[in-house]
């Protein structure tokens, strides 16, 4: 499994979590992003780094909010999230490819990482 994901957890409306997302060995990879799941709901993208550009892409609904950074030293993609809302809870997947760029449908990527559970109280 070359993506490992951490850092879900359960915070009040308003607070903070950082998720990461390991990369296991040389990937080469040319995106990395997250995006997340509600049962019964459409997948959204969240956010996605073009590896090579360095260029970020965030959906409307967390602009602002949430913050994606990479760690190359440490083979591994951050998501911050801040100002959290009940509406973000979700399982949130980090996923990645070698070949496809952030304007690309992010859940079709090649390589997935486990799901991570943010819950987001009122």
């Amino acid at each position: 499994v070359p993506l490992q994901a951490f850092g879900g957890g359960l915070v009040q409306s308003g607070g903070s979590l950082r998720l990461s997302c390991v990369v296991s060995g040389t990937l080469d990879l040319t995106a990395i992003g997250w995006f997340r799941q509600v049962p019964g709901k459409e997948r959204e993208k969240v956010s996605c780094i073009n590896t090579y550009k360095g260029s970020t892409v965030y959906a409307d609904s967390v602009k602002g909010r949430f913050t994606i950074s990479r760690d190359n030293a440490k083979n591994t993609v951050y998501l911050q999230m801040n100002s959290l809302k009940p509406e973000d809870t979700a399982v949130y997947y980090c996923v990645a490819d070698r070949h496809r760029n952030c304007d690309y449908t992010i859940w079709l990527y090649h390589f997935w990482g486990q799901g991570t559970l943010v819950t987001v109280s009122s």
